[in-house]
């Protein structure tokens, strides 16, 4: 599988800065955005046929148009075979989709097309009868715990009444989706049954949507019987770990529901996850178990426009790993999908600040949900503190869409 992927790329938003300085019209803009604009892409996969035809646009150009395709520097054939890095302006690397087309190389014109759209906005996410647009600001969905071993708020509300009043507290904070859980995946957690599961998530479903009607409902669950019985019960999302990879009758049960779907990755099972976890590139291995599952997905009847993304923070991966996966979130923008992402509380935060336990833990979860917010381009943060975590956004997305000489940050007059 080719999976391209931007390292480094303009976007258009960060070049009208320049052009409303120059007061260019929209056309001309437009215009110069694809001749300034610069790429540089990581390809992987390719095949022979695929390097091949990458060197000969690279070489096989007269003097007069040796600007039509970007430049290429393959990876050392015997080291890095099957790898290369492209660099040109994107009217380049659109020329360079065509001529693979043309070529008959149609995955490998996909998967550059799809790495000039990583910069872009993600279209809408369907729940239920939510609609959610992505742009304007960073969505939270609040976490709901229904269970007795959760590594950050395991028992404190295990019992049903409890697990709603903390559910509508978390709506009135500002929650925008509500995920319950009645099954812990913390490292070393132990599986419970669909039916444990059930009776811990199917009241507390009930009660939220009858208390709650606007506010789209999440169940955090693997497997396809307590999937489809939260979703008759009021459900309209799954959040499923494992991204469609453990239960092969859970695209099916979110197809017949057409119920919005998180797939997220994780490397073995949240028994075994932590055990020495490796990667050769964790970013292109993530992104690759992600677009299998929205493979998946769409063989089973799932629709593009309920899928949403995760690459699994503290699910398999080292603080190193997880640091990188922040670092390159918009490279999870190939997918064409919003992106969810989970830092609130976990053990990579604690082993930055010293030790610190998970309820000890809000600054950096904090610090994580401005910083992948603004910076990373995450759309939906999931968190325990969402009232704290609301105000943290409210500055993020105020700076992320700061203009200058905008009327929401001119000093007084």
């Amino acid at each position: 599988m080719i999976l391209a992927r931007p390292i480094c790329a303009e976007r258009a938003a960060e070049l009208e800065l320049a052009f409303s300085r120059l007061g260019l019209p929209g056309s001309e803009r437009q215009r110069l955005t694809d001749k300034l604009a610069h790429y540089q892409l990581m390809l992987t996969g390719l095949s022979p046929v695929d390097a091949l035809f990458l060197k000969a646009c690279s070489e096989n150009q007269s003097a007069p148009g040796r600007e039509d395709f970007p430049s290429y520097v393959p990876g050392e054939p015997e080291a890095r075979g099957g790898s290369a890095v492209l660099a040109g302006r994107r009217e380049q690397v659109v020329a360079l989709v065509a001529a693979a087309r043309a070529e008959h190389l149609p995955e490998l014109a996909v998967g550059i097309e799809r790495a000039l759209l990583a910069t872009a906005v993600p279209s809408p996410l369907t729940i239920g009868r939510t609609r959610l647009v992505f742009g304007e600001r960073t969505y939270l969905m609040g976490v709901v715990n229904v269970t007795p071993d959760s590594f950050s708020d395991g028992g404190r509300f295990l019992e049903a009444p409890a697990a709603i009043e903390h559910g509508i507290a978390l709506a009135r904070a500002g929650a925008d989706i509500l995920d319950v859980g009645g099954e812990s995946t913390r490292p070393g957690a132990r599986k419970v049954s669909a039916d444990e599961e059930l009776s811990r998530v199917l009241p507390v479903i009930r009660g939220l949507r009858d208390r709650l009607p606007e506010v789209p409902i999440s169940v955090d669950t693997y497997k396809a019987r307590v999937a489809r019985e939260a979703l008759a019960a009021g459900a309209s999302m799954v959040n499923d770990i494992s991204g469609f990879h453990f239960d092969p009758e859970l695209p099916p049960v979110v197809a017949e529901a057409k119920a919005a779907c998180c797939l997220m990755h994780v490397r073995g099972t949240p028994e075994s996850m932590q055990e020495d976890p490796r990667y050769e590139d964790v970013v292109a291995e993530v992104i690759e178990y992600l677009q299998e599952g929205i493979a998946r997905a769409d063989a089973a009847g799932v629709e593009l426009s309920r899928l949403v993304v995760d690459p699994g923070i503290g699910f398999g991966k080292t603080v190193g790993h997880n640091l990188f996966l922040l670092r390159r979130l918009m490279d999870l923008r190939v997918l064409g999908r919003p992106v969810l992402v989970g830092t609130s509380r976990k053990s990579f935060l604690g082993h930055l600040t010293g030790g610190k336990p998970p309820g000890g833990r809000l600054p950096a979860t904090l610090a994580s949900v401005a910083s992948v917010a603004v910076a990373f381009g995450a759309d939906i943060v999931r968190v325990h503190d969402v009232a704290e975590a609301k105000d943290a956004l409210a500055l993020a997305d105020a700076l992320r869409s700061a203009k200058e000489g905008g009327t929401l940050f001119a000093p007084p007059a």
